[in-house]
C-alpha cells in the first residue's frame, strides 16, 4: 500500500493506495499514529485509491480515533469506493467516523 501525505491550511491530507490489510497495516498504524503523537490533531484519510480494507486495517483506524479522541484532535474520511463503504457500513463505523463524499467536503468540516 502506498500512502501520499499532503497538508491544507494546517490539516494532514493521508491518500492510501493499495490494499490496508494484515500485510500493510503494521506500517501503516506507524504512519498514522506517529503523526498523532508527534502533535498533528486534523487528519483526514482520502479513500479514493484505496482498494480494499480488511478488519486489520479497521482495527488501525479504531486505534487512530482513540487516540485523537484523547488529544481532542478529529478524523475525517473521504471518497470511499461503494464496496469500501459497505464494510464501513456493515462494521458500524459510518455511525462515529465523519465520511464525506469529497476531500473538499472533509476539509469543510474542519
Amino acid at each position: 500500500m502506498e500512502v501520499a501525505q499532503t497538508q491544507k491550511e494546517g490539516i494532514v491530507i493521508l491518500g492510501l493506495k493499495g490494499r490496508l490489510d494484515s500485510n500493510t497495516s503494521d506500517d501503516f498504524e506507524k504512519k498514522l499514529l506517529g503523526l498523532i503523537l508527534s502533535g498533528e490533531t486534523r487528519l483526514v484519510l482520502d479513500f479514493k485509491d484505496l482498494d480494499y480494507i480488511s478488519s486489520a486495517g479497521l482495527r488501525v483506524l479504531l486505534k487512530a480515533a482513540k487516540e485523537l479522541k484523547r488529544n481532542n484532535g478529529r478524523l475525517a474520511f473521504c471518497s470511499l469506493k461503494d464496496y469500501i463503504r459497505e464494510i464501513f457500513e456493515l462494521s458500524g463505523f459510518v455511525t462515529f467516523f465523519p465520511i464525506h463524499s469529497t476531500l473538499e467536503e472533509s476539509l469543510a468540516t474542519f
